[in-house]
């Protein structure tokens, strides 16, 4: 089934390009069904690959899928062309009267701040908020997921020595969820963070479940009791070269960096990375999206503010 996008997003070649099924705001006001409502605020700097990534991941549904991208607007991005963000992105004061199906939080190149230093954290905390009452399912990665269990659980990150930076395999502690549906016994994932958060903090609140880690990488995927709350912390979402070309960059600043785990063939930065984590990813957002949107949200959506999820704050 297709995802709704506008007629002029830059992913849309892209996607069409992959053959992946997309559909234009014209096209899809003919069609007389309820498309799912996703909201996806996006915080990366570089706006239009994340934009692509996630749309590629949310490319197999059930529905017809309707995209708003959201910024914030206490931060000005020094990444992405100023047009591109105003034909395309939407603020809290355009969604706050709103309700969504779903919503993703990314993640941002700010996890060495303390939450309260980072300059929107203001305005993502009104946010955060807000979706309490007015999305049915939000699914947070990296520093998102992060700021989102500091925010409702209280949970602190906590500093690495050094940066885990690579592909990880990771185990499934909860193998009968949907969330894992399909999944192998283990899979593999991209990371890229200088902080972490422990399964014992996770595991003191219980209205967590702790639902895969990794020896190397440490926990990888939460979710609320309810499934109102999922938390990623590493970026499924990743193209084959996102880490290679995070790994240049750093080198030609001259910053210290090691060669991404288990990534290039025989550790070698000028061999092609091998992608073997594409398959669980676009499974974990199809199962996301399927089961705990698609099969559990209210045909009208307005009544997902009767049916708040009371996370703690």
């Amino acid at each position: 089934m297709p995802i709704r996008i506008p007629d002029l997003l830059p992913a849309r070649e892209t996607l069409e390009g992959e053959n992946i099924f997309v559909i234009t705001e014209h096209r899809a006001i003919h069609q007389d069904i309820r498309p799912l409502r996703l909201l996806i605020l996006n915080l990366m700097p570089t706006k239009i690959v994340t934009e692509t990534q996630l749309l590629r991941k949310l490319s197999n549904t059930p529905l017809q899928v309707e995209i708003d991208l959201l910024r914030t607007i206490s931060y000005k991005s020094k990444n992405v062309d100023m047009d591109h963000l105003q034909s395309f992105y939407i603020s809290y004061e355009d969604i706050k009267d709103k309700f969504y199906d779903g919503m993703i939080i990314t993640g941002a190149p700010v996890e060495n701040l303390d939450f309260k230093d980072v300059d929107y954290w203001p305005e993502l905390c009104e946010i955060m908020e807000w979706s309490k009452t007015n999305v049915h399912s939000t699914f947070r990665i990296c520093w998102g997921a992060q700021a989102g269990l500091y925010y409702h659980y209280g949970i602190q990150k906590r500093s690495l020595p050094e940066k885990i930076f690579g592909i990880y395999s990771h185990r499934i502690l909860s193998p009968n969820i949907p969330f894992f549906r399909g999944f192998d016994d283990t899979f593999n994932a991209p990371h890229s963070r200088y902080t972490e958060v422990l399964a014992e903090d996770i595991l003191r609140i219980p209205d967590l479940e702790l639902l895969s880690v990794s020896d190397e990488a440490g926990v990888y995927a939460v979710k609320n009791i309810k499934s109102r709350q999922f938390f990623v912390f590493g970026h499924p979402e990743y193209d084959r070269d996102t880490l290679a070309l995070e790994y240049e960059r750093d080198v030609k600043k001259g910053k210290k960096i090691t060669v991404p785990a288990h990534y290039f063939p025989n550790d070698d930065p000028s061999q092609k990375p091998l992608m073997n984590w594409r398959a669980a990813a676009q499974l974990m957002y199809t199962n996301w999206l399927n089961y705990y949107v698609y099969q559990t949200t209210p045909y009208i959506i307005e009544k997902i503010a009767s049916n708040t999820d009371g996370e703690e704050k």
